[in-house]
């Protein structure tokens, strides 16, 4: 792949594949994750250098040619070690989109999400194909269609490659009380109101103190961090539709937008202005 030219995370997005996403970062020193998550399914690929990866409570260091698998709502970061210089892809994939993919693949029993429990590759042939098929997307000279038939054929061939792996794993956290399940519930539809952990806590009958652990312990994350990744989440989802960035903070709960553009760097390791503006073409190659 051909490098950005600046230290600044680019992404690829093609409204004509809205199921996927890719994010290609030169120097990832330059950027720097809180622990988080993702509504897509999440693969990674360490391109130069080493980092750590830290996902719901496991801890791996991985460097290039290594690849990372992220979960749907499940917890991770990744960094650098020690401020030493390292270059990643990723793509982001609609959880639905790839339900439907495995189960015509014969994966699945229904076209319903089940988690992946496979969190770290260094498959040479998986490795080769990501950088392939980035490279592809990035290129305006393909079309949309093969592109879309690309990412199928390239995504299938992960899920049969990891399947295997995937039936070994253990679930990360212990299922949640109902109680839990529910205020992660009514958190997922009011993340932009203002809830302090008191209510919280009287809404799940804990005192404050046990449900932040508690909560953490089940979830990641605590209650507040829970509930604003939910709101970077929207201001996300808000970016990718094309809203000017003081319309995505305010769809994000922030009435004040440096305060948005703050969190959201944060949780996302780009400003939105830099999330808003995806690539539409590598320049021509010499």
């Amino acid at each position: 792949m051909s490098n950005p030219t600046s230290t600044q995370p680019v992404f690829w997005r093609d409204s004509e594949l809205p199921h996927i996403e890719l994010r290609q970062v030169s120097d990832g020193r330059a950027v720097c994750y809180e622990p988080h998550s993702h509504t897509q399914w999440s693969m990674g690929a360490i391109t130069g250098g080493q980092s750590t990866f830290e996902y719901v409570g496991r801890h791996y260091h991985v460097g290039e040619g290594s690849l990372v698998f992220m979960n749907p709502e499940w917890v991770h970061a990744c960094n650098p070690v020690d401020n030493q210089p390292w270059a990643y892809l990723m793509l982001y994939v609609d959880a639905g989109w790839l339900a439907g993919l495995r189960f015509r693949l014969g994966l699945l029993d229904a076209p319903l999400w089940q988690d992946i429990h496979c969190d770290v590759s260094s498959s040479a042939v998986l490795y080769s194909g990501f950088q392939a098929l980035a490279d592809w997307l990035q290129d305006g000279r393909v079309s949309s269609e093969q592109k879309r038939n690309d990412v199928e054929a390239f995504l299938s061939e992960v899920m049969v490659s990891i399947s295997d792996t995937a039936e070994q794993a253990e679930q990360p956290f212990p299922p949640a009380p109902e109680t839990l399940q529910e205020l992660a519930r009514y958190l997922d539809g009011h993340c932009t109101d203002e809830l302090p952990v008191e209510w919280m806590a009287e809404r799940a009958g804990l005192s404050p103190s046990h449900l932040v652990r508690v909560f953490r312990k089940h979830f990641g994350m605590t209650p507040h961090a829970y509930q604003i990744n939910r709101r970077i989440q929207l201001g996300q989802r808000a970016i990718r539709r094309g809203a000017p960035i003081a319309d995505a903070a305010l769809a994000a709960g922030f009435f004040d937008q440096p305060h948005f553009q703050k969190v959201f760097k944060r949780l996302v390791a780009a400003t939105p202005g830099q999330y808003g503006q995806p690539l539409k073409r590598l320049p021509d190659r010499v």
